[in-house]
């Protein structure tokens, strides 16, 4: 998947629903489905079939309808499921997409505010008049917390964190790619200088083969055939000069190699030339150590060049971030290669901070790679026991096959994550970058710890709102519930006083709504209507007692069965 099309991907998690495929159709077909049938069956039990089945058509085209119009249907489903409870789950998974799916803080804020209150006023319509309003108050703003916001919230967390996670991996491949992009333009620039040292020692060599072999065909003692075969050569040396004055013009990409002062001498770009780093090194006020081991050893021209390069760039790499320090350069022959290696000392901060800000490209170690590379040698750059740095180059004696140009890790994964001096200022820690590549991974078992807690949250919410309900619930059964003995100790024509002693007062939720369910009440009484503490015959009907007064005498008393 390229940049743009995982930008696009992550965005949507914000900005909208994701395309339809036939996984996700089959997913929200049957959550539809499932949805319905819970609230069709509990529907069922309520109420009359006809009633199960509008509500399951409803609750069916609601779910449907959720990523498309998360707030519509958040709103509709708060509505629902207070003219219908068995339509509460239909509300959590509305508030689930609504939380993930609308975008902007405030709009989510102003979308679930509106259903509270849309919940809360047909609370209100429907249940009028209610005997404790406070208490349904709480219980219905605790009920629609745990339900709606509760899940909310959690979507909304999840969500968000998902495309944080998204945009922090694709920026830290794009931190990947611009890194390799740079160690590669680093290799190719010092290619093109390999190449401007190709064309001044190899065009040095022709034109040298160009000029003896001219002077050979204009020798007297030369036989015509020999002649021929001399002016052959200088053609040849010619043309290969040419051809390499092409190909080296091609490579340096039109980067010239900085011309040497008038009259000046080019300097040994080589082991020989060392001596005079150093000595230069040294008479710029720098503490620098030459020393050198084992039996000196001919070099390749190539590795003979790439030795002189690593002390160059090394001692360049101390200048810059080591000012003050002392500087060891050793050069040892080994039995089976040649060991160039440049130590410096702990950096003193005092000349450092006179030094100033240094300025530098930030890739001339990485270009001491690639050349010791394509020699068929190893660069190894890094701190030292004492807080110093180190430049080691390993050199083969031998002529070795140039290397075609890869995207090799370099030696900076290697390094210690503690800010090193280097080429460029500190370098970059690639093995934290990989580690938070994997970061989506780890941070996972987080997530889905915090997931779990709100969750956890939610239930412990829900239990606290169903104790405390259960806890009025138990004083509003004393209120106005009664056992059937008791209704039949009470007598017609006992004063009202006396029955209204003897009874609860009535004053419940549980009994709101019963008054004018069952038979016509007689002409100009007051009734009390008490539920019984037995149940009905059926699930659909619940039993009451009816005590009517009137000049202040129970005139009728009256046990009959109304529809839940």
């Amino acid at each position: 998947m390229d940049v743009s099309s995982r930008v696009r991907s992550g965005w949507c998690l914000l900005k909208g629903p994701e395309p339809w495929t036939r996984r996700r159709i089959a997913g929200e077909a049957a959550l539809a489905l499932v949805l319905a049938l819970m609230a069709g069956g509990i529907g069922l039990l309520a109420g009359g079939p006809l009633r199960a089945a509008a509500v399951a058509l409803g609750v069916a085209v609601l779910s449907l309808l959720r990523r498309s119009l998360p707030a519509s249907v958040l709103l509709a489903a708060a509505a629902l499921s207070m003219a219908a409870g068995e339509t509460a789950p239909l509300l959590m998974v509305a508030a689930w997409s609504a939380g993930r799916r609308i975008v902007g803080a405030g709009r989510a804020l102003a979308a679930f505010t509106a259903a509270f209150v849309i919940y809360q006023a047909l609370g209100v319509i429907t249940l009028w008049p209610i005997a404790q309003p406070i208490l349904m108050g709480v219980f219905s703003t605790l009920f629609f917390l745990a339900v709606a916001v509760v899940p909310g919230l959690t979507s909304r967390y999840w969500s968000q964190r998902r495309t944080l996670l998204s945009a922090v991996r694709e920026h830290n491949a794009q931190l990947l790619r611009e890194r390799a992009m740079v160690a590669g333009q680093a290799r190719l620039r010092e290619r093109q200088r390999i190449a401007q040292d190709m064309h001044d020692s190899l065009g040095h060599q022709l034109a040298l083969i160009s000029v003896h072999t001219g002077a050979l065909e204009v020798d007297p003692e030369l036989t015509g055939r020999q002649r021929e075969a001399v002016g052959v050569l200088r053609q040849a040396s010619v043309a290969a000069m040419h051809e390499l004055r092409e190909v080296v013009g091609i490579l340096r990409d039109g980067i010239e190699a900085p011309a040497a002062p008038d009259g000046a001498q080019p300097a040994a770009r080589g082991t020989a030339g060392i001596q005079a780093l150093v000595t230069a090194a040294r008479a710029a006020g720098n503490t620098v150590e030459l020393r050198a081991g084992g039996e000196p050893r001919t070099l390749a021209a190539a590795g003979d060049h790439a030795a002189y390069r690593i002390v160059q760039e090394a001692l360049t790499n101390a200048y810059k971030h080591a000012p003050g320090a002392p500087i060891t350069v050793e050069l040892r022959y080994e039995p089976d290669s040649f060991v160039v290696e440049v130590v410096n000392g702990v950096v003193d901060r005092a000349a450092a901070d006179q030094a100033g800000e240094v300025v530098s490209g930030g890739q001339g170690l990485t270009g001491l790679h690639e050349r010791a590379r394509l020699v068929g040698g190893m660069v190894h750059t890094g701190p030292t026991d004492d807080g110093g740095f180190r430049v080691a180059g390993v050199l083969p004696y031998g002529a070795a096959e140039a290397a075609t140009f890869v995207d090799a890790p370099d030696d900076f994964r290697q390094q210690s994550p503690a800010p090193l001096l280097g080429d460029g200022g500190p370098v970059v820690d690639w093995n934290i970058a990989e580690k938070e590549l994997g970061m989506g991974g780890r941070n996972r078992a987080g997530g889905v710890a915090l997931g779990c807690g709100i969750a956890v949250g939610a239930v412990v919410l829900l239990a606290i709102a169903a104790g405390v309900g259960l806890f009025f619930l138990a004083g509003s059964a004393e209120k106005g519930m009664i056992d059937p003995s008791e209704y039949e100790k009470i007598k017609v024509g006992t004063p009202e006083a006396e029955v209204r002693d003897e009874l609860p007062s009535g004053d419940t939720v549980l009994t709101s709504g019963l008054a004018g369910k069952g038979p016509a009440e007689p002409e100009g009484s007051q009734c009390l209507v008490l539920m019984s503490s037995d149940t009905g015959e059926g699930l659909k009907t619940e039993p009451v007692f009816r005590f009517c007064f009137k000049d202040g005498k129970l005139i009728e008393k009256k046990s009959y069965e109304v529809a839940r």
